[in-house]
């Protein structure tokens, strides 16, 4: 017995065609969110591991800053020591200066010749006095020079005057006073010379 049929197959084929592209079009949508979805999860990890290396970065640069606050302090307070320092060993220079140029003066000071004025300017010595004769300040001058700690005289002017009824000879003269150091290698040759007499004995 022969069969016929007589539904439409063409308007079952087209619907089960139909059938098929929703359901790819389903599946291919959800796999489209899907990947939408792992995306956004992905980028969303990633800005929050940045967020946290960035909040990382800025709490080791906070304290850098507060590292670099505190050596600035330090090398403030070290500066305003050392410049304490300073002063103090210049204060100290000029007051082993003064008992140099002192003592210098009243070694080297000639008969004959005696101060009024010792003025001190830095390094710069001005001396005011009187005389017998010109004789007497060449003497003290050529004095002067030969000290270890005195150096360049410079004679300013020299002029008669009248002290209690006496003619004499008033000058005005510049030295410089050699710095401190000196006395240092002096001792340290002083030493040096014991310790060869020492050998040599």
């Amino acid at each position: 017995m022969i069969r016929i049929n007589l539904l439409p197959h063409r308007e079952q084929k087209r619907a089960a065609r139909l059938r098929q592209t929703a359901i790819l079009a389903g599946v291919v949508f959800a796999l489209g969110l899907l990947a939408v979805f792992m995306v956004h999860v992905i980028l969303g990890a990633q800005v929050e591991n940045q967020g946290a290396r960035n909040q990382f970065m800025e709490t080791e640069i906070k304290k850098l800053d507060d590292q670099i606050a505190e050596i600035k302090i330090l090398k403030e307070k070290t500066q305003a020591m050392l410049a304490r320092k300073q002063v103090v060993e210049t204060l100290q220079s000029d007051r082993a200066a003064s008992v140099y140029l002192l003592d210098q003066l009243v070694r080297r000071l000639p008969d004959g010749v005696y101060f009024k004025v010792i003025k001190q300017t830095g390094a710069e010595i001005n001396l005011q006095g009187y005389a017998q004769s010109n004789a007497r300040v060449a003497t003290l001058m050529r004095d002067l020079e030969s000290s270890p700690w005195l150096q360049a005289p410079n004679l300013i002017e020299v002029k008669s005057a009248t002290v209690n009824n006496l003619r004499v000879n008033e000058f005005s003269l510049n030295i410089k006073l050699s710095p401190p150091v000196i006395e240092d290698k002096e001792k340290g040759a002083k030493k040096g010379g014991t310790k060869s007499r020492g050998n040599a004995s």
